[in-house]
């Protein structure tokens, strides 16, 4: 896949900078009266007091995963303004940023590049937070012969990883995870990634308290997000008549899909004393 990316790059390059690109010939665009829009519904995930953040206290300095958004250039961006179907993979935006374009007029040119299929977008549908995504580490203490408290917290035993994924098989996966980890991120605020890591020996500092005749268990789970929605695929051609140039999208199919993607450096807490062992 990387191999034929790059071999649509170096023909993509080839085609535009040996033709060019007359902006004074691009007719302006009319204004469209602006409507006001309706603002948009808080799809924040809300993260409860049993959840905390471990970004400090990790043994394990986790990368901070940024979006992977690209931002098209201005001459990628008057492209992806003329695709039939809306454009969002940001590998395909990047092949497009890294082609080269001259001034040169060139009349009479006619010519249609095939860029390959393509996941071009993707539209969510649902984004809910698993809160006991995956269980990373068990604290236990036996109280039953003790005669008072005994205060329990926090200890990562093992160095735990976490890792999400697609929930089902789709054509170009990886391009598929960036567009859904841009839309997750976005939607939900959180700090996601397909995987994290929960260092041994990471602690917390919050106390519970196992009373005397009882076992007590701490346990600790990564949470993660369930992503849903649907990618759009189609096959991408770059159109060049005289000195317009478009992109054109054909054969559009749709394609549910799924993911799960942990949260970093977050730790969900859960305790339970019990009178016997579980």
């Amino acid at each position: 896949m990387k191999l034929m990316r790059t071999a649509l790059m170096v023909i993509l390059a080839f085609f535009v900078a040996t033709t060019g690109i007359h902006a004074e010939n691009n007719p302006k665009k009319e204004s469209k009266p602006q409507t006001e829009k309706a603002p948009k519904a808080d799809t924040t995930v809300k993260i409860p007091n049993s959840v905390l953040n471990i970004a400090k206290e990790n043994t394990y300095p986790n990368s901070t995963q940024d979006q992977p958004y690209l931002q098209p250039s201005e001459w990628s961006q008057e492209l992806i303004e003329t695709s039939n179907v809306r454009i969002e993979n940001p590998n395909l935006i990047r092949i497009l940023n890294e082609s080269t374009v001259n001034k040169a007029p060139t009349i009479g040119l006619r010519a249609t590049i095939y860029l390959g299929e393509w996941p071009l977008n993707y539209a969510s549908t649902e984004t809910s937070p698993n809160w006991e995504y995956q269980k990373v580490n068990t604290n236990y203490f036996d109280n039953r012969g003790g005669k008072s408290n005994y205060q329990i917290h926090y200890v990562q035993e093992a160095q735990k990883v976490v890792k999400g994924g697609l929930t089902a098989k789709v054509p170009h996966a990886d391009d598929v995870e960036k567009m859904m980890l841009i839309k997750a991120m976005d939607k939900s605020k959180l700090p996601l990634a397909f995987q994290t890591i929960v260092g041994a020996g990471t602690k917390k500092d919050q106390v519970y308290n196992i009373s005397p005749k009882r076992l007590g268990y701490l346990y600790a789970y990564a949470p993660a997000i369930n992503e849903k929605g649907k990618v759009t695929y189609g096959e991408v051609f770059l159109v060049m008549k005289g000195t317009k140039r478009s992109i054109v999208v054909k054969n559009v199919t749709s394609q549910g899909v799924g993911a799960w993607i942990p949260v970093q450096d977050h730790v969900h807490f859960g305790f339970m004393a019990s009178e016997s062992p579980r």
